[in-house]
């Protein structure tokens, strides 16, 4: 297995820093079928004769792991290399898969948390973060686009899986033609197996074609004193162990917890909530599933675009700016879309694709701006560890939206109005998460790590 080591991955001399970002996408879209979940979480409500809250702990249990996983792994990433990494990432994703079929084939749900949860959520932390300190390194001269191309590929797996996975559900199930149609137990299962191949293969595509730059490589005419034209970007780095003992880490911590709880519990409940939002007196809605998968879709490519579109502008604007713009201007749009989002569906779907690129856009920036505040030098590792706070939104957003829906009525009978208290409440989070991304300033230089590599000292949290 030495053909994983890091330094079987060095760049040779001459080569196009271009061919990396495809690397990156090829696990980044596989892994993003994370955010496809809402095409058959009605289909497992039915089979196991489970509340949403239930079904919906699935995805909550992955990103958890997605959180820890990143956090524990986060300096192993960074020493062995994205190869070896994205391997690991591919295995843990397909095994994920398998076991959380073999468990609705036998109808236990413990098996489905298990594995699409536990297993393919510690697959979700090491992809994610595999190739992002790879490509910042990459491009120095361009960080947030840097950021912007290795995330965008996760935002936008929903793009490819929402639609195959309904094909492939219509396929494995010989009811799909029937009216009001739900898939079966049985055509999910099939489905986690098909998904298991075709992202395994996919994902070591990843991993054999990623390359790291040698040692003191630079792009041409890269000059390091250009980057540093803001008031946050700092020519110094900070340790993993340092950074999480300033100021400035858990600032930024609190921004993104709250920008992704605001956007997750809607993306973890997509399909049905539209449908929902359209939902007339008969208890029939306008919108069909068929058109409610379509819509997970569009959102994908609003949460890809946003990763792309928003990261790369922040290059310019800076990170502090663009990440008002994703809490100020989001936390108004959430309102519109209680207040008044059922009232055409060209409304909802302009709100709602608006509101998950700023979702997206948040996390594709954020590295970048660990990159600004703490340097290079283990940003892997300290992007790792920032990731708990999807972890900790990833319990927070579903569950704060299933709680409500569940208290509202069963499925099939909530409309518009059994969404306004999470929607409001998610308004609330953003406000707060707005108020801490004023506050992030410079770190203090006590915190930089000297040139031997060590810190300066083991300075307390900062005040």
């Amino acid at each position: 297995m030495g053909w994983l080591d890091r330094n079987h991955t060095i760049a040779p001399p001459g080569f196009n820093r271009w061919l990396v970002p495809p690397a990156a996408l090829a696990v980044h879209l596989c892994i993003g079928q994370a955010y496809a979940t809402s095409v058959y979480k009605t289909a497992l409500v039915k089979h196991f004769d489970a509340s949403l809250t239930e079904i919906g702990v699935i995805f909550s249990i992955a990103i958890v792991m997605l959180g820890l996983s990143a956090a524990i792994m986060g300096t192993w990433v960074d020493t062995n290399g994205p190869r070896k990494a994205m391997f690991t990432s591919a295995v843990f994703w397909a095994s994920g898969f398998v076991i959380g079929s073999v468990g609705i084939f036998t109808n236990q749900l413990w098996l489905v948390y298990l594995g699409y949860g536990f297993v393919g959520g510690i697959g979700l932390g090491i992809g994610y973060i595999s190739p992002v300190s790879t490509l910042i390194k990459w491009f120095p001269d361009r960080p947030g686009l840097a950021t912007g191309m290795a995330i965008m590929g996760f935002g936008g797996g929903a793009l490819i899986a929402s639609p195959v996975s309904t094909a492939l559900l219509r396929l494995y199930d010989p009811n799909s033609g029937a009216q009001g149609w739900v898939a079966s137990g049985d055509a999910v299962g099939k489905l986690f197996l098909t998904l298991a191949v075709v992202y395994l293969a996919y994902m070591l595509f990843g991993a054999f074609t990623i390359r790291v730059p040698a040692d003191g490589w630079r792009p041409a005419g890269f000059d390091p004193a250009k980057v540093k034209a803001a008031k946050l970007v700092t020519s110094e780095n900070v340790s993993a162990r340092n950074a999480i003992k300033t100021r400035q880490f858990w600032l930024v911590w609190v921004s993104l917890f709250c920008n992704v709880t605001a956007g997750i519990g809607i993306l973890e409940q997509a399909a049905p909530m539209i449908q929902d939002f359209f939902r007339q007196a008969d208890g029939v809605s306008l919108v069909s599933a068929g058109v409610a998968a379509g819509f997970v879709g569009l959102l994908s490519i609003g949460n890809m675009a946003g990763r792309f579109a928003w990261s790369a502008t922040s290059d310019i604007t800076g990170r502090k700016r663009i990440y008002m713009v994703y809490l100020g201007i989001g936390a108004v749009l959430y309102v519109v879309l209680a207040l008044a989002g059922s009232t055409t569906t060209i409304l909802y779907v302009a709100l709602a694709f608006v509101i998950i690129s700023f979702y997206g856009g948040g996390f594709a920036t954020v590295p970048a701006y660990l990159r600004d505040l703490f340097g290079t030098f283990q940003v892997g590792a300290i992007h790792g560890r920032l990731l708990t706070a999807w972890s900790a939104a990833g319990v927070a957003g579903p569950l704060i939206v299933n709680a409500f829906l569940d208290a509202q009525g069963k499925p099939g009978q909530l409309n518009a109005a059994s969404y306004q208290p999470a929607l409001l409440t998610m308004v609330g989070l953003l406000v707060v998460g707005f108020v801490a991304n004023l506050l992030v300033k410079p770190v203090d230089a006590r915190f930089h790590e000297s040139s031997s590599g060590r810190g300066r000292n083991e300075p307390a949290m900062e005040a």
